[in-house]
């Protein structure tokens, strides 16, 4: 996106207030089957190359929150009641976000230039200079700059999230959540903020809960909470863009998927009977397999270390002065 859309198609698109870029941001979030840490190094490159922060946060958040095969999935195990709402607050919540963030923002707005494309910083290549010059520049600035700024934030918070779990593991968390006398929106949203899932791999756990009497509006809340905030990306965000941006971002969420979820509950209870399906579900979960992209182990691992190198070369300066240099007088 840095090498190949300039500036001026990012102030034309993203770099903007109007609601047609919030629109925008927040389709194109829904149609990508991208976890909420694989989109830290997409929003925030969207963002320094002249994005707006309100259709920034509405893509960092409808990216995790929703995507086809998750709405495949959902309508296959969840019933169409469930799902349709999933469906309809998957756009509303981003758009309302963006929103809020176009109104509340202050210097953090835009990225430093970004009011002006002439002086957003751009890649030292030449206007005419071929798509292949342009994508291996683009790589350069991903991986030795933006690569280098999220990297060290990305490992510091799956670390702390790991924790977490180990802390509390998540077969506790399910023998927890499956009592339905102790199940609360108010509680499944906190836990949603602090687990980490993914839109498409917590909907089976979902649908266990409701079909165990769990409420609907549970569903709901933590199909938005737990998939879009994490500790990786709350720690990027506060340290790449700033503090009212994480506020914005994270309370935001938080607060309307709690609104959802009750107003969810209001809607289909009393009377809410949990959707089984076995034929239908199978078919669906079969045509959702399709949009999923699954990624070899091998590339994982590679990508994983990757992160980490990439952690590592952002720590360089303090290192330095752990790590004696050679010539270093003793």
């Amino acid at each position: 996106m840095h090498s190949v859309l300039t500036p001026e198609k990012f102030q034309r698109h993203l770099g903007n207030r109007k609601m047609s870029s919030l629109v925008k941001a927040t389709l194109s979030g829904m149609l990508l089957p991208i976890c909420s840490c694989g989109v830290i190094p997409l929003g925030l490159g969207m963002y320094y190359s002249g994005a707006y922060l309100g259709p920034t946060l509405a893509f960092m958040v409808a990216t995790p929150i929703i995507n086809p095969a998750a709405i495949l999935l959902a309508y296959g195990l969840l019933g169409p009641k469930i799902a349709t709402i999933y469906l309809v607050s998957g756009f509303l919540i981003p758009f309302i976000i963006g929103l809020t963030a176009n109104a509340m923002a202050g210097p953090e707005m835009h990225a430093p230039g970004a009011d002006n494309p002439d002086t957003v910083p751009a890649l030292d290549e030449p206007a005419d200079v071929g798509l292949r010059r342009k994508l291996l520049a683009g790589l350069e600035w991903g991986f030795q700059d933006l690569g280098a700024m999220t990297g060290k934030y990305i490992v510091f918070g799956i670390i702390l999230a790991g924790v977490i779990i180990a802390v509390v593991p998540p077969q506790y968390i399910q023998c927890y959540l499956g009592d339905p006398g102790m199940i609360s929106v108010l509680g499944i949203a906190v836990l949603g903020a602090v687990m980490y899932v993914c839109a498409v791999g917590h909907i089976p756990l979902i649908a266990a809960l409701v079909a165990s009497g769990a409420a609907p509006g549970v569903a709901i809340t933590f199909l938005m909470t737990g998939a879009a905030t994490n500790l990786p990306e709350l720690v990027s965000i506060y340290k790449l863009i700033g503090k009212r941006a994480v506020a914005i971002y994270a309370g935001m969420l938080t607060g309307l998927s709690i609104v959802v979820g009750f107003f969810t509950n209001w809607l289909l209870t009393p009377g809410f009977v949990p959707f089984f399906n076995l034929d239908e579900g199978r078919r669906i979960v079969g045509a959702a397999n399709w949009l999923i992209l699954a990624v070899p182990k091998p590339i994982q691992y590679a990508t994983s270390c990757i992160v980490m190198l990439l952690c590592l070369y952002a720590l360089r300066p303090i290192l330095r002065k752990f790590i004696p240099m050679e010539g270093t007088d003793h």
